[in-house]
Parts: structure tokens; sequence; C-alpha cells
């Protein structure tokens, strides 16, 4: 099965299970040509397949509830309830029972494209050791979350990069036009999550990230005390992971099962159903762009934090931790390099092949 045929397939699994928005899709095909990077973050159904083909070895692994689209550009910040700014994973679309292994290679993966799209300035073997280093830290303590407070002062200085200013991010999400047409069901989850009832608010259809681009994505925009404010809500659906085998019945979605049980600083504006997440969006609590970080900072220590991060998402299964530290000292120090390094080739093969008419 080559790429076409892989989308193809995995779109119409999809559409039986979600309605699809046809513009999205096809912007979202344009935007696979352009760059192996945003092709890798669209296709994680793709990624699925050529892991378990590429990377047998490391499928007996120990399970976790994993991420699945682990990317270097799914990580974000958000407020608690005290205020501070919390940094970690921004996004679990494509959450599931996997083995550890695949959220690593993902995201090792992703780093090695970003540094051949001079996205990052990093050795990719170093890289890939950072992100491992961090990994293995923090399963051996048990997990802790990143607060940008008095501790992590490199992570808040990328955190607060001139790229994220309020103006410019208000700017751009007051452009998008409003829906003359909003289900009936989607105001109340909005409405339930404003500071405050009766405000009057437009709803618009955000165009964002790429893996999840097809799915409906409501967001309501509103003014309170003279500044902007914005709630989103986002339909979900059954993980890819299995998706060549998932029976036409599944509906097990692990997003909230994920936040809750992850070694994890909550957002208390965030909600997960069944089949939708609802939270707040604003210039500090979103996912962070590559493209958005200061032109200094240490790309060594980031990669560190992010292999931090991924353990913290794992520690939410203690049960597992000895199993997983176990594991990590069984394949040795370069066994990451050697996986991400083989998908990433994987990666640009497929783009070559999806540039190219069917």
């Amino acid at each position: 099965m080559d790429i076409h045929q892989a989308t193809e397939r995995y779109e119409h699994w999809l559409a039986a299970r979600i309605p699809l928005i046809k513009e999205d899709l096809d912007y979202k095909h344009k935007r696979m040509a352009e760059d192996p990077f945003p092709f890798f973050r669209a296709t994680y159904y793709r990624w699925v397949q050529r892991f378990r083909a590429n990377c047998a070895d490391l499928l007996g692994a120990p399970t976790v509830l994993g991420v699945g689209d682990l990317h270097v550009e799914n990580f974000g910040t958000w407020r608690d309830v005290e205020g501070r700014l919390i940094w970690g994973v921004n996004d679990f679309d494509e959450a599931s029972r996997q083995p550890y292994t695949n959220d690593l290679v993902r995201l090792a993966a992703s780093t090695l494209l970003a540094i051949e799209g001079s996205e990052l300035r990093i050795d990719p073997d170093a890289a890939c050791d950072a992100i491992l280093g961090g990994y293995g830290d923090t399963v051996a303590k048990g997990g802790r979350p990143v607060v940008l407070a008095e501790h992590n002062v490199g992570l808040r200085e990328m955190a607060h990069s001139q790229e994220r200013d309020p103006v410019a991010f208000w700017d751009k999400l007051n452009k998008f036009p409003t829906l003359a047409e909003v289900p009936d069901f989607v105001r109340p989850m909005l409405e339930k999550w404003f500071p405050e009832p009766g405000l009057t608010y437009r709803v618009v259809h955000r165009i964002a990230g790429l893996g999840s681009l097809g799915r409906r994505r409501f967001t309501a925009l509103a003014d309170w005390h003279g500044g902007s404010i914005a709630r989103e809500t986002k339909e979900l659906a059954v993980s890819a992971w299995g998706w060549e085998d998932a029976p036409p019945g599944e509906k097990e979605i692990h997003y909230g099962a994920i936040v809750r049980q992850a070694v994890r600083v909550a957002d208390p504006f965030f909600q997960a159903t069944d089949s939708w997440i609802v939270r707040r969006l604003g210039p500090y609590c979103s996912r962070i762009e590559l493209a958005h970080l200061p032109a200094r900072h240490d790309t060594q220590k980031l990669l560190h934090a992010m292999g931090r991060e991924t353990a913290n998402i794992h520690c939410g299964e203690s049960a597992a931790l000895a199993a997983i530290g176990r594991d990590l000292f069984q394949r040795g120090p370069k066994w990451l390099a050697t996986a991400a390094h083989a998908m990433a080739d994987d990666v640009r093969s497929d783009w070559n092949a999806w540039k190219k008419p069917k």
C-alpha cells in the first residue's frame, strides 16, 4: 500500500466515524506536499503502518497510554488555577494503548526532520540522546510537572517569545469569518466555560494544526471587560493506532483518560467528553511552533524537557515504570537514534511519492 492508497483508505475509515470537512482535507493535502515536516505531522495514520514495518523489534516494549501523534510542535502552555504558566504536551487526539517506544521514536524522528529543515540547530544524534536522557531520568523519578515559575527558567523564556504577543495572536484569530450555521449542541458546550453567563460572542471555524484538519472545530470569540477571550471545542475520533483492524463499532477514545492520569498540572478550562473537548485559547494557552521560538535558545535543553514531558505522560501508569526502566536499560544508548533515522528516511520517501501525481 503506497501513501496515496493509505490516505484514501484512512480518510474513508475516518469519515465512517465522524463528519469530515472536505475543504479542510483539501488544504491538508496541499500542506502535505510542501515539506517533509508538515507531511509528517499530517500523516500519523501512515506512521502507524510504517512504524510496525520498520520497528518490529520495538513493538514488544511495555505498553502505556501514549500520545501517539507526538512531535516537536505538539508542546505548548496553559495557565493553572494559580495563574502559573505550565508547559507540556498540547494535544492528545491520537492517544491510545501502545508500546512506550512509539512516542519516543516519533518525537525523535520529528526532531530529525526539523533539523533537516533548519528549524532546529543541533547534531541529530545529540538530539536523540537529549530526548532519551530526559525520558529516562524522569521515568526513574516517577515524573514531575513542568511549571514555568521559579524553576525551568530557560523554558519560560522560550514560552514568552515575541511571536506569542497577544496583539498578533488576537489579530490572527479575529480574522476568521463568522460561521453562518452552528449545530445546536455546540453553543451550550462553549458557553459553559465562559467567565460569566450572557456574553455576546461569535463562532468561527479556526484552521489549525495538521493531524486533525478535516474534523469539526468551533471557536467562540468574545470581548470581556475590554479584552478578547476564546473557547474552542473540537470533535474527537478513535485513534489511528489501530485503524486498519478496528471493528466498525469501535468508539473508545482515550483523550480524557490520558490527561487525567498523566503527571501534570491541570488546565482548569479543559474538559473532555466522550467525543469532544473544550478548552480555553489565548496567547499563552496554545501550542508553541518552532518558528515562534526565540532566535537564541538552548535546543538541547528543550529536547531534554520534551523527553521529560513524554515520561510525565507515561508515568501516569506507575505499574509500568519498572518494566519501562528495565526495557530502556536492555536496549542501550543508541536504539532511539537508529529507529528515528530509519523512520525519518521512510517519511522522506513517502513525501517524495506524495508530491508526484497518483
